[in-house]
């Protein structure tokens, strides 16, 4: 085969490692980009936080930002933040400032200064309150296991009991139910101790007396048993409460079988009732009062308020704080020079410029998309989710000229603050449905249509889906039962036979 040499001209498409950062950048939430950015200010030292303009835009009024103006005109390089890097390199001693002990008018150094900063020892002051408790934020979550083995050694067991005990502990899941029988127990201790179900169901008995209330039953009847045990004898309705704590029983009260309920113990439809009212005030789940879990806090992006009869969408300042290139270090990069640390500057400083580009880059997309959401949904702002309006990404990829795969990565994990308070930017689009009108309507304004008709219904005469199908087509929107239904279950509001009450 004759070789040969062909040129071919065409175009494909380079993804640079500045354009994966950019793209990474844009699609982390705000608490994962504050994580981002304080690595970045860690590992990169021509990094650096602009604490001046913070301090000078919050803090300082018009006469300070005068001052500062005119001693940056005093300098004899004319560099504004000349001053402020000399004077963030002075020790406290260079700076000039008096921090001797000694009698001064002006020395607030004093003793008794000392003294207020000095925290008590033998007590806790009321005042210490205000503090958040250190050692219960860096200390490790207690376990529902861990609380149950602390209760297990302050009881007096003999050791076959303590064996026992802690295989029944073991055995226990997190919502606190018993999650094997008592013959696999007995099984697993078969080996190493021989003993009988009876021992193990006595020391079961133990357990149950533990806090949380109803932690090792083996099923819901027991649990709710357990803590009505130790209800005061005069609570009314307790012993009709305890009839009703049967498998039987509250399989009829899931299906909402009233009828059959008052015929099996006897009472009338308002004696039911508080008999119902008592178990609801049971805990089906105890273990989950014990297990401690950690809060998701959700930080916005996006502050919205309205100005002037405007809503205007703004960044959340608090997010991203402003970055910028440290001086100092590079006016200590010198060109032509090829040596070790010369070249570890240069790339920190094209690292930190790129850095500083697409964080810009992400401010200036995720300001432009939630501005087009905001000025689209308008009504919502206005009236609440009922004036919604239909909203899909391709509208707003048209009007910011972006792909859609980007909005998509913009408004995932991004948070808007409105004065009803913080929505995911995802929130804001929504199908549309047709209207009798020719018109469209948002599923989000249906979905909340229907959560209102659902919380101004009659509870012993609640509507049906086909109700509600009918209550909107009145209104000119075109909604099927099953359309209805999924919206329904979206919102997790069980069916018009779950929702009745007996009052």
């Amino acid at each position: 085969m004759k070789q040969s040499l062909d040129l071919k001209l065409g175009q494909h498409l380079t993804i640079t490692p500045q354009l994966q950062q950019a793209i990474r950048l844009l699609q982390l939430s705000s608490v994962e980009l504050q994580q981002e950015i304080q690595e970045a200010l860690e590992s990169n030292p021509l990094l650096e936080e602009n604490e001046r303009e913070e301090e000078s835009t919050e803090s300082k009024g018009e006469a300070d930002s005068a001052s500062s103006d005119s001693a940056s005109t005093e300098s004899p390089d004319g560099d504004e933040t000349a001053s402020y890097d000399e004077a963030e390199s002075l020790s406290p001693n260079d700076s000039g400032a008096d921090l001797d002990t000694g009698s001064g008018e002006d020395n607030d150094w004093g003793n008794d200064s000392f003294e207020s900063m000095t925290a008590p020892t033998g007590s806790r002051s009321a005042s210490d309150d205000d503090f958040p408790d250190i050692d219960a934020r860096n200390s490790p979550p207690q376990t529902l296991r861990d609380h149950l083995l602390w209760q297990m050694q302050m009881t007096p067991f003999s050791d076959t009991d303590k064996q026992i005990a802690l295989a029944l502990i073991d055995a226990i899941s997190e919502d606190g139910y018993l999650s094997c029988k008592l013959e696999e127990i007995q099984q697993a201790l078969s080996k190493n101790l021989p003993v009988e179900i009876d021992e193990i169901e006595a020391v079961l008995h133990q357990i149950q007396n533990f806090d949380p209330l109803g932690v090792g039953a083996r099923d819901l009847a027991e649990c709710l048993r357990l803590q009505m045990k130790t209800l005061p004898s005069d609570t009314p309705c307790v012993k009709q409460a305890t009839e009703l704590a049967t498998p039987q029983n509250l399989a009829l009260l899931a299906a909402r079988d009233y009828t059959q309920l008052r015929r099996n113990l006897k009472l009338s439809a308002e004696d039911l009732q508080q008999v119902i009212n008592l178990i609801q005030s049971l805990n089906p789940r105890p273990g989950n009062s014990v297990t401690s879990s950690q809060a998701g806090y959700i930080v916005p992006d996006i502050v919205v308020k309205k100005v002037r009869g405007v809503w205007r969408a703004d960044l959340n300042p608090d997010v991203s704080p402003k970055l910028r290139i440290n001086r100092h270090y590079e006016k200590m990069i010198h060109r032509g020079d090829s040596s070790s640390d010369n070249r570890y500057l240069q790339d920190q400083l094209q690292q930190a410029r790129w850095f500083i580009k697409s964080l810009n880059s992400r401010n200036e997309t995720l300001l432009k998309v939630a501005r087009t959401i905001v000025d689209r949904q308008r009504a919502f702002f206005d009236h609440g989710a009922e004036a919604m309006k239909p909203l899909v990404l391709h509208d707003v990829a048209e009007t910011v000229s972006m792909h859609e795969s980007t909005i998509s990565r913009v408004t995932t994990n991004k948070y808007m603050l409105t004065p009803r308070g913080i929505f995911e930017l995802k929130y804001f689009f929504s199908s549309h449905v047709s209207t009798a009108d020719g018109g469209t309507c948002s599923a989000t304004a249906i979905r909340s249509i229907i959560k209102k008709l659902v919380e101004c219904e009659i509870p012993t005469k609640p509507i049906s889906d086909s109700k509600i199908a009918e209550i909107l087509s009145e209104q000119g929107i075109n909604v099927a039962r099953r359309t209805v239904a999924k919206y329904r279950e979206s919102m997790n509001i069980p069916p018009s036979s779950q929702r009745k009450s007996l009052v």
